[in-house]
């Protein structure tokens, strides 16, 4: 396997390696917590560098929906695991906090340094609009369901009563739609079909081993957000951060460090479809799969029960977050000073919850 990689790839695949170790024994072994938080922060990047090399050779063969699909799948293993053990803990605001913020992380900070990265390298990049407009909706319509048992609540509805009941109801609905857009989300257009097959030739990896280490990195990746989060709870107190900013900045953020790092990456080479997709397609999954599995899973892991209901601060900037971006790709052009006010607009609503 080692003869197929390059020098560069097999230097990245050793760093990740000795990273990933030594954050192992920073976690396991009394030392100082600062030090652990500091290692698996490397750890997470040089692991989310290998899924971008990983995608970037999948990319040109599999096109940009599948490869936004599988990218985003295996990105969010991350938050999953982190939610689950928090939930276990009972920190249930650290999970509101965290499912919201890894769809805005998405939408505003890695969206918005895409632009910014990608525009300032390459003036205005264009990329395929109806794809765009069709994972837009379909994020607008996920995140609208998952948010009308907040809605529910906040009004007093009749259904205000039975929160848990039509949470288990959104929740399986949300799931099947997400079943129901994978086939559409995979196909390739004619363009990306021979794109794939100019690049079958030589210096390529075989499709078993890009896959393969998309699945190896995003399992450690898993493994290693969770020690990070271990090493934020010190950190949390001594700097007097509340949760909801915990969960909504920092736990978002490392959970979501693959799709940070590769699709700021991808916008870097003009890439700006593979981009899109990767980036959009994950608070896709967060809508449709990710807070739903949190739904049934929160019966079986024990500790706080999870619902769809979240406190109306949430559900405000969450909204807002959806139609800003909406606005901003309808055209199917992205320009440099965009990014500057979705980054912008992600500052403001990070610094509003700073103080819980």
């Amino acid at each position: 396997m080692l003869a197929t990689l390059s020098r560069t790839d097999r230097l990245m695949l050793a760093l990740g390696a000795l990273l990933t170790v030594f954050a192992g024994v920073t976690r396991y072994v009394d030392i100082n917590s600062v030090l652990a938080f500091i290692v698996a922060g490397l750890t997470i990047a040089a692991l989310a560098t290998l899924v971008g090399r990983s995608v970037d050779q999948l990319g040109e063969r599999l096109g940009a929906g599948a490869t936004g699909v599988l990218q985003s799948a295996l990105g969010n293993l991350p938050e999953l695991f982190v939610c689950i053990f928090a939930l276990r803990a009972g920190l249930l605001e650290v999970v509101q906090a965290a499912v919201i913020g890894s769809i805005l992380g998405n939408l505003l900070l890695v969206l918005g340094l895409a632009f910014l990265v990608g525009g300032l390298r390459h003036g205005t990049q264009r990329f395929d609009s109806e794809r765009a407009r069709t994972i837009n909706a379909m994020m607008l319509l996920a995140v609208a369901a998952m948010l009308i048992p907040s809605l529910t609540h906040a009004v007093h509805t009749p259904a205000a009563s039975h929160e848990h009941a039509l949470s288990d109801i959104a929740a399986v609905v949300l799931l099947v739609v997400f079943a129901c857009s994978v086939p559409a989300s995979i196909r390739k257009s004619a363009d990306e079909s021979a794109a794939a097959h100019e690049a079958s030739g030589e210096g390529r990896w075989p499709v078993w081993l890009a896959v393969g280490m998309l699945a190896v990195t995003g399992v450690l990746a898993a493994f290693v957000s969770d020690w990070f989060v271990h090493a934020l709870q010190p950190a949390i107190h001594s700097l007097h951060i509340s949760q909801a900013f915990a969960g909504l900045v920092i736990v978002a953020i490392a959970g979501n460090a693959v799709e940070n790092v590769v699709g700021i990456q991808l916008a870097a080479r003009n890439q700006a479809d593979y981009a899109l997709s990767v980036i959009l397609n994950s608070p896709m999954q967060i809508a449709l799969v990710l807070a739903p599995a949190l739904v049934l899973l929160s019966y079986v892991v024990g500790g706080a029960a999870f619902t769809l209901v979240f406190p109306p601060a949430l559900v405000a900037v969450v909204i807002a977050s959806v139609l800003a971006v909406t606005l901003v790709i309808i055209d199917g052009e992205s320009f440099w000073l965009e990014g500057a006010a979705l980054l912008g607009l992600y500052v403001v609503i990070a610094a509003s919850f700073w103080w819980g």
